[in-house]
C-alpha cells in the first residue's frame, strides 16, 4: 500500500475507540483500468468520495457513496455512452491481526477480510468492487435501441423503417434476372414471348 495514494486513509483520529466517527470528502483520480470491456470510469476524471467512517469493536466501518462519470459503449449499436452514477461503498475494515486469528479459528471466509495496516485503509479495491459492480453487463444508449443493420451495418434507429436488404444467392441471380424481365412483360400486357 501506498501511504501517498488518493484512496489511503489514515484512521489515527478514531483511536480504536468505539463510537467514534469521522466524514471523509475527497475528490480522487480514476486509475486507467477502473471498469469493463464495456463500460469504464473516464481514465483521470474525478471520483467524488463522501464517506462516514466509524471506528468498531472490530475495525473501523467505511460507509458512504463513491461519484463516477461512466464512459462506454451501447452493447447492440456500439454508440458511446456517458453517464454520472454514485455508488454505495459499505465495508469493514478489521484491525491487524484479526484475519490471521480468524484463519486460525478455521473460518473459510478470513482470507476476504480487508484489514487495516498499521492505522491506514486503502479504498481502492473497495470502490473498485463497488463501481465496477454496479455498471450494467449490457450497457445500451436507451432502452428501445435495435442495434445495428445485418446487412450494411448502420444503426437502425437512424436508417428509415423499410429499410432492408435482399441478399440473393449468386447461383439464382440469372433466374432472378428472367423473373424481373417477367414481371415487365406482365406489366405492359404481353406475356414475354416474341411476336
Amino acid at each position: 500500500m501506498d501511504p501517498r495514494s488518493p484512496f489511503v486513509i489514515s484512521t489515527h483520529d478514531l483511536a480504536r475507540q468505539p463510537g467514534t466517527l469521522r466524514t471523509v470528502e475527497r475528490a480522487v483520480p480514476a486509475p486507467k483500468d477502473f471498469g469493463t470491456a464495456v463500460m469504464w470510469v473516464v481514465p483521470g476524471s474525478d471520483i467524488r468520495l463522501d464517506l462516514r467512517l466509524e471506528a468498531v469493536m472490530e475495525g473501523v466501518l467505511v460507509s458512504g457513496d463513491a461519484g463516477v462519470e461512466l464512459q462506454g459503449e451501447c452493447s447492440r449499436c456500439l454508440r458511446e455512452i456517458t453517464e454520472s452514477r454514485a455508488v454505495d461503498v459499505n465495508e469493514l475494515f478489521f484491525y491487524p491481526g484479526a484475519r490471521k486469528a480468524a484463519l486460525a479459528d478455521g473460518d473459510e471466509e478470513a482470507e476476504d477480510m480487508l484489514e487495516l495496516e498499521g492505522e491506514l485503509l486503502d479504498l481502492e479495491p473497495v470502490v473498485r468492487d463497488a463501481v465496477v459492480t454496479a455498471m450494467p453487463f449490457r450497457p445500451l444508449c436507451e432502452e428501445g435501441c435495435r442495434g445495428l443493420c445485418a446487412g450494411c451495418g448502420e444503426r437502425l434507429d437512424d436508417l428509415p423503417a423499410d429499410h432492408e436488404h435482399v441478399d440473393v444467392d449468386p447461383r439464382w441471380a440469372a433466374l432472378a434476372g428472367l423473373a424481373a424481365g417477367g414481371d415487365d412483360d406482365a406489366a405492359d400486357g404481353t406475356d414475354g414471348e416474341d411476336r
